[in-house]
């Protein structure tokens, strides 16, 4: 593979989508930064760790629509100095209608 070459399954796409997430917190309204078939990621306050099983429902207020399922906490850092957190969130369990509706969205913005 070519150094620096994208290696994700699904190519991450940057959007106009919020997410409510519950974990050991519950976090509402947060900017999704990049989302895919896969997954998405998000800055906080704070975040879970690697391997948490969050529940989430995702906001696309361009469809005035919205999707609840779960996600895999993938990766996560801390930035203690700046008082945040990003991280990278992997689908779990995404049912097909949800999994429709996100379809629709991403291929609404590669219009």
């Amino acid at each position: 593979m070519v150094e620096g070459a994208e290696r994700r399954r699904y190519p991450r796409i940057e959007v106009n989508a919020y997410v409510d997430y519950t974990g050991t917190e519950v976090l509402l309204y947060h900017r999704v930064d990049n989302i895919s078939l896969g997954g998405i990621a998000l800055t906080a306050a704070s975040a879970e760790e690697r391997g948490a099983l969050v529940e989430l429902v995702i906001n696309f207020p361009d469809l005035d629509e919205s999707i609840e399922t779960q996600a895999e906490v993938a990766w996560a850092r801390h930035d203690a100095a700046a008082g945040r957190a990003e991280m990278g969130l992997k689908f779990a369990n995404m049912t097909e209608a949800d999994r429709a509706t996100l379809q629709r969205y991403l291929d609404r913005l590669r219009k």
